[in-house]
């Protein structure tokens, strides 16, 4: 196909070609254009000959192969389509629908809202009409280098990362490269698959494609299926793709030798994506990084056989930080809150696999022996909710390798009964050839992990293939070696920047002097890319995956959709329900002071317990150039244990709390604790620090919460730097999903805000020690920068009932008595909007500081959605505003629409003369949509014939009992 660009207005269009219809393809036209609604877009799909192109110029001189999405970028939208690619071979030789994979070689955005980046000149390319396009040889046309523009592309990141080598799709719309062969199979006939349905966990364009696949689904059946025979869609994994085709060693058949495919497809996975020392463990969707399920085909002329093993970092919340050189320093961030993402990302594994084993090939070394323990304590507490079905190995990869040698991991991992016996019990897939019918299915899976997932683990998943392999056919030793090496390279370049360690023993089955000298160069490489460089790719992965912040998904125009989407949100409580949620927001400028003194009154100021604290401390080490340069973690540790005990020692206590996550930027920490019933309801959905200032988001239920704990600029007279620092981090504090400060229905600063009283020191200390704060709270610096709307404008703040919180001497109730005498005020503070209730703001009389820590007990309520319901009304809406008859009010029919107040109790019991099932009948159940006092009404869902139990077998059924008269 082509791409063209028409002016008045700008307009694209994605034609197909002549040669493409010589082939069987429909002639069709995509048609792009941006909608007046910004990161809009209208989107036409016509017949090609109802289409004028002959003012239309053709973009670019290569053949498409299709379209990879829409995507915005610096307020710009661009059409990323496919202009170079290869075909690596068909994965099931013996398939008579062939499943051909081809490898994405170059990927271009094309801008629909302007034409400040039509640089023809630029991949010197010349323009050419319509009329003459189709007298083009069909083929790739590879320009010499340009010379570099003077402003890069807004999407040059991106086509980097895509054009790397690293993606594939499917060459025939027939079949889903993101799905392994077991899932394709049940889905019944190719012929019939549906291009909507695939694995969203490997489909890395998801988030830039979805508005093409919404339109494609509101096309009728036809038009349907002419737009996936043109492949205008395409949906691209990232990994390796390998494909060997070789003849067995085998007696000829038919006067042909019998012929076998070897296949490796490793399906990376997106939704915990990025670089080596960016993304590590899991997040709390139970998302792991380095994610990839490997699946290894063997195709003969009779079976298919395929064996599925995954990989993925260990699913704890830890992480790297700073500059790392060889040796690793490791983090586990939320060490007591990580049971429930640990669970739900077993959880995933077994409802998608079956059963799992986990094999951990870390070391002995400190941190990873420290990861280790920490994995085989949380399995074990899982191992409570599925027994036999999750079970781990734990096999030291580098210390067998220092006493033996390599050869011994492959005899280690042959005698292992914990593995051997799950080889034999999971088994593989094998399916008929002709039929496509299952024969036995695989029963589990392996999850293999060292610290990066990358050497270590292909060496060990390259033994596994083999040896289930071994079971089917004994050959294909070679080939199966060549393709695990390429495979472990192509991992290890896309999440470490270089190829894979160990490749040249999987290769030759032997360690050489080569080898060794490619594995130190590679590790050398590592450490450069990894740290300098890899921060770059992150961002461009993130912009991919739609994870930046200030991002805005392109959308489809949709008058319809749209205005169900409006509805719904005006009418949210018919779907929800709500309940209260207490929280305690603390504050306190330790002053680099550790804890001396119990935090209970502090923490405890009433009865009860709330179901959520949040804490922030400033100055929590004195602000010096070596702590500027490496923050020391030691006193963090020392305040989260401190606090813990006080908030987990209290007498009477009703449940314990969890510590969700702390973190610390310089001298600031911010910790954010929980109670355990609440752990599985409240997700941890981003931290972000900026000038001074961390930030936390999270859900409770359907309501969001954003925390910001800050330390602002010092000084009495610094009132403008201190409002300055407010709104560096209000506007730049970003979080993923574009998410931003504002965006949260509740909002929270607790800080050291540092804004002075402005009056003589002396009458301050005065009218402070009276208990006389009018005077001193009207001339507040902060009150006065939010009168002039100069800082925390649209903030609330309960009213200050308690002496100023600075500074005192250490330990004593006095008013600074140093040299410097400094001026009493409330520097210390907290602020809010949203829909929270303030029911207590003070302070405590801890005397550790020369700052009083600052409390605030607030209640609110959370929304808790009911998915079912809100799905009954959006069909009922969407159905409504299509049978809408023309000049009928739409408002009013929709306005009238209401779902039931009460559900449908259950029937009565069985009695001697009657069963349950009978009396359904009897029952008056409404059907579809019915009138209610002049309102529309949805229905229950009804019984139409009760003629049976339902819960009977079928008749047919060799459980079924017989009927006795």
């Amino acid at each position: 196909m082509h791409l063209y660009l028409g002016q008045n207005p700008r307009t694209l269009y994605l034609v197909t070609s002549a040669h493409e219809a010589k082939q069987g393809c429909p002639p069709r036209a995509l048609i792009f254009r941006a909608a007046e609604t910004a990161s809009q877009v209208v989107v036409e799909f016509l017949p090609a000959d109802e289409v004028s192109l002959a003012s239309a110029v053709r973009i670019t001189n290569r053949v498409v192969k299709g379209s990879l999405g829409l995507i915005s970028v610096e307020n710009d939208i661009f059409l990323a389509v496919v202009t170079s690619a290869t075909e690596v071979g068909n994965t099931r030789l013996s398939q008579s629908a062939p499943e051909m994979v081809a490898r994405i070689h170059e990927v271009q955005f094309f801008c629909l809202t302007s034409s400040a980046w039509d640089d023809f000149s630029s991949s010197q390319e010349t323009l050419v009409t319509y009329d003459t396009v189709d007298t083009l040889m069909n083929r790739e046309a590879f320009p010499q280098t340009p010379s570099p523009p003077v402003f890069e592309h807004p999407c040059m990141p991106l086509t980097k990362i895509l054009s790397s080598g690293s993606f594939y799709y499917a060459l025939d719309p027939s079949w889903d490269i993101s799905s392994r062969l077991p899932v394709r199979l049940t889905r019944g006939d190719s012929s019939q698959y549906d291009v909507g349905v695939f694995d969203d966990r490997f489909i890395w364009n998801e988030y830039v494609v979805q508005s093409l696949l919404d339109f494609r689904e509101k096309l009728d059946p036809g038009e349907r299926q002419d737009l996936d025979r043109c492949q205008f869609i395409i949906l691209a994994i990232q990994g390796y793709v390998g494909v060997f085709t070789m003849a067995l060693p085998a007696p000829p058949v038919s006067g042909a030798p019998a012929i076998v495919t070897l296949s490796l497809v490793s399906r990376l996975g997106r939704k915990r994506a990025g670089t080596r020392f960016n993304t590590r463990g899991v997040d709390d969707d139970g998302n792991t990084a380095n994610f990839v399920e490997t699946e290894t085909i063997l195709s003969t002329d009779q079976h298919c056989m395929s064996y599925t093993q995954v990989r993925g970092s260990i699913p704890l919340f830890w992480e790297q930080q700073g500059i790392q050189t060889f040796g690793q320093r490791i983090q586990i961030t939320r060490p007591h809150a990580s049971q429930p993402a640990f669970e739900r990302h077993f959880a995933q594994l077994i409802d998608e696999y079956g059963a799992v084993h986990a094999i951990n090939l870390l070391g002995s070394k400190e941190n990873e022996a420290t990861l280790t323990a920490a994995y085989a304590n949380h399995l074990n507490r899982a191992r409570n909710i599925w027994s036999d079905q999750l079970g781990i190995t734990l096999y030291d990869f580098h210390f067998a390798v220092r006493t033996a040698g390599h050869d011994s991991i492959i005899r280690d991992i042959e005698r292992l009964k914990s593995i051997s016996d799950r080889m034999e019990r999971f088994g593989y897939t094998l399916a008929d050839a002709s039929t496509g019918e299952l024969i036995t299915e695989q029963g589990g899976v392996f999850r293999t992990n060292c610290l990066d997932c990358l050497d270590r683990t292909n060496f060990v998943q390259d033994i596994l293939s083999r040896k289930a392999l071994e079971q089917y056919l004994r050959v294909v030793h070679l080939d199966h070696r060549e393709l695990w090496a390429e495979n472990g390279d192509a991992l290890s370049r896309i999440y470490a920047g270089t190829g894979a360690l160990n490749t040249s023993y999987t290769r030759s089955g032997k360690r050489t002097l080569a080898g060794v000298l490619s594995d130190a160069t590679k590790s050398v490489s590592r450490a450069y890319i990894n740290n300098f460089q890899d921060k770059g790719k992150q961002v461009a992965i993130d912009m991919f995956l739609g994870n930046l912040s200030n991002q805005t998904q392109v959308n489809i125009f949709d008058p319809v959709h749209d205005t169900v989407r409006r509805t719904l949100e005006e009418r949210i409580s018919e779907y929800s329900t709500t309940r209260w949620c207490h929280l305690f927001v603390g504050t306190w400028n330790v002053n680099g002071r550790p804890p001396s003194e119990s935090l209970q009154p502090w923490l405890f100021p009433r009865d009860g317990a709330p179901d959520m604290f949040v804490l922030g401390f400033q100055e929590i080490v004195l602000l010096n150039p070596q702590q500027i340069v490496q923050t020391d973690p030691e006193k963090k540790r020392v305040w989260e244990l401190k606090l813990m005990e006080a908030i987990n020692g209290r007498p009477q206590k009703s449940c314990d709390y969890v510590l969700l996550r702390s973190e610390q930027v310089v001298c600031v920490l911010k910790l954010v604790g929980v109670t355990g019933l609440l752990t599985n309801t409240t997700g941890l959905r981003g931290m972000s620090g900026n000038k001074g200032g961390i930030g936390v988001r999270l859900d409770y239920y359907d309501t969001s919460f954003c925390f910001v704990t800050a330390h602002l600029a010092a000084g009495h007279s610094n009132v403008g730097e201190r409002n300055a620092d407010f709104q560096t981090i209000e506007k730049g504090l970003h979080f993923l999903k574009g998410k931003s400060i504002a965006s949260h229905d509740n909002v929270v600063w607790l800080a050291d805000t540092n804004y002075r009283i402005d009056l003589d020191n002396d009458r301050v200390r005065s009218l402070a020690e009276q208990g006389d704060f009018d005077p001193l709270i009207a001339v507040d610096q902060l009150k006065q920068a939010i009168d002039d709307r100069e800082a925390f404008f649209g903030y609330e703040e309960g009213p200050l009932l308690f002496p100023p919180t600075y500074k005192y001497d250490v330990g004593t109730n006095n008013y600074d008595t140093s040299e410097k005498m400094r001026a009493p005020a409330w520097t210390d503070r907290i602020l809010f909007k949203g829909k929270l209730d303030l029911a207590v703001y003070s302070r405590a009389e801890l005397k550790g500081s020369d700052h009083r820590p600052v409390f605030g007990l607030f209640r609110t309520q959370v929304r808790i959605i009911d998915a079912v319901k809100k799905a009954a009304l959006s069909r009922l809406l969407l159905e409504t505003v299509l049978a809408a008859a023309p000049g009928e009010k739409l408002d009013d029919k929709i306005a009238s629409l209401v779902l039931p107040s009460e559900t449908v109790d259950l029937p009565p019991p069985s009695t001697d003369e009657s069963c349950w099932w009978e009396k359904l009948g009897e029952c008056s159940w409404p059907s579809g949509i019915q009138t209610h006092d002049g309102r529309l009404v949805i229905s229950p869902a009804y019984v139409e014939t009760p003629p049976s139990n339902p819960f009977d077998s079928p008749g047919s059924s060799p459980l079924s009992s017989p009927s006795s008269s």
